[in-house]
């Protein structure tokens, strides 16, 4: 068995799996079992971490020859169990006093002061999928463990794939569950050569950033690629990375590359970053983004039965490569719906309507015409085009011109007085009492419903 952060997760949900069947206790599993994790594997020496002492007074005793006999089935090893409360674990990750924000002298303060941790972003608000699992298990174990698991985790992806996020959730989990008072520091790399920048022209003479970061327990670093090519600002990262892993502080960092491929970095910054654990995230799966497009709907306060799955398949298959952009492309969706149409039921169409100028995609109704639409009619009664605006009044005619008023004014919604013209100069009203006389027929009509329902079809087909 390996020590990476996918097998270690692996091989333990395949025994807690075995556990929960033979232990034949839901209860029990539940309050006793199921938020235990691998901490570290030594050797044959297995440390796993249970969050109470009661929890481990009994899986150490009752229970462990249960889950040696199923670590056995799983692993086809012998392994020596050691049993920690998740306190335990938090005690030894930093050795000295934390440093509080309140004991921070004025000019320290100055440094980096608009860095802040978004408290939104969370694990509760990540949607893990296949893509990005082994991501979003490593930034969980990360912060249950930081600096005793890997150090540093390196994580690389396309833009818009959700490293910044996970930045912030480990940020998050360590500032409320973890090490209330340890100090987290999340920056860019723009942000790092920034105040670099200041420091050097003597704006922060002084403030020493060597000093400053001794302060920090935990440095979450985004888009590191943005040192390439900058040797003076690369130093003191140099500098700083070093001193923070040697004193045993967590380093998460990530970039749009993995670390063997930015060439305008040292390679003794590059074999650092390596030394931990590196992961990529790929891009979504079309069931993830689904996933992402419900919590959205959620998080907005709406309900996901308004929305036509169509809609969500849609969204998905042409964001799947960014999720920044799939979410928002969906936020358009949401205030085009909400604040322009005003309507509750979303369909397709709708949804391809408020993202066209984006995507370049024209729904069939922004394609359609008046005379289109009076085609289509016309064909379908077999009647010509001069038959259906002309004046003949005949009871077939008549409905046929009617059923062509309603479904301009369904499909393109533009003014009556405008359909009215096309129809060989009618008034408004003459247009509108066709068009309630179709309305009110369809309520009790069903053979009408059938032709109305045969020629949307049409209208969207051509």
């Amino acid at each position: 068995m390996t020590n990476s952060v996918s097998e270690m997760t692996r091989v333990w949900q395949q025994t807690l799996k075995l556990i929960d069947q033979r232990l034949g206790e839901r209860q029990i599993f539940d309050s006793f079992f199921a938020n235990t994790y691998i901490n570290d594997v030594y050797g044959d020496v297995m440390t796993v971490v249970v969050d109470s002492a009661t929890a481990e007074r009994l899986l150490s005793v009752k229970y462990v020859e249960l889950i040696r006999e199923a670590l056995n089935d799983v692993t086809e090893k012998h392994y020596n169990l050691v049993f920690k409360q998740l306190k335990e674990i938090k005690k030894s990750i930093i050795s000295k006093p934390v440093a509080s924000s309140t004991t921070l002298n004025q000019e320290e303060e100055t440094l980096f002061k608009t860095s802040k941790i978004n408290p939104e972003l969370t694990f509760d608000t990540f949607v893990e999928g296949e893509f990005n699992k082994e991501a979003y298990r490593a930034a969980r174990m990360i912060s249950q463990s930081p600096s005793k698991v890997f150090n540093p985790l390196f994580i690389y992806s396309n833009s818009g794939l959700g490293k910044t996020h996970l930045l912030h959730a480990i940020g998050n989990h360590i500032k409320t569950n973890v090490i209330p008072g340890a100090k987290i520091l999340y920056i860019d790399a723009n942000d790092f050569v920034e105040e670099y920048i200041k420091f050097v022209k003597g704006e922060k003479e002084s403030e020493s950033i060597k000093d400053y970061f001794s302060t920090v327990d935990v440095l979450l670093f985004d888009d590191v690629q943005f040192l390439e090519n900058k040797v003076k600002t690369e130093e003191m990262f140099f500098y700083i990375y070093q001193k923070m892993v040697n004193s045993n502080k967590q380093v998460v960092i990530t970039s749009d590359r993995q670390p063997n491929e930015l060439k305008g970095l040292e390679d003794r910054l590059i074999t650092r970053f390596s030394q931990g654990l590196t992961i990529k995230i790929n891009n979504p799966d079309q069931g993830t983004c689904v996933k992402i497009l419900e919590q959205q709907i959620k998080n907005a306060g709406l309900e996901t039965k308004n929305f036509d799955p169509t809609v969500l398949n849609f969204y998905a298959e042409k964001f799947s490569s960014n999720v920044r952009e799939l979410e928002g492309s969906f936020n358009r969706l949401i205030f085009y719906t909400t604040q322009i149409k005003q309507i509750e039921k979303v369909t397709l169409d709708i949804a391809i309507e408020a993202v066209q100028n984006i995507t370049g995609i024209k729904n069939a109704a922004a394609q359609l015409t008046e005379q289109k639409i009076i085609n289509i009619v016309a064909n379908y009664y077999n009647l010509s085009t001069a038959q259906l605006i002309g004046k003949t009044r005949t009871g077939q005619i008549t409905l046929a011109r009617h059923i062509a008023m309603y479904l301009i004014r369904l499909n393109i919604d533009i003014p009556l007085t405008k359909i009215g013209q096309t129809f060989g100069g009618r008034d408004h009203t003459t247009v509108m009492n066709g068009i309630l006389k179709v309305e009110n027929m369809l309520k009790t009509n069903d053979g009408l419903k059938v032709v109305v329902d045969k020629l949307q079809k049409r209208l969207k087909s051509n």
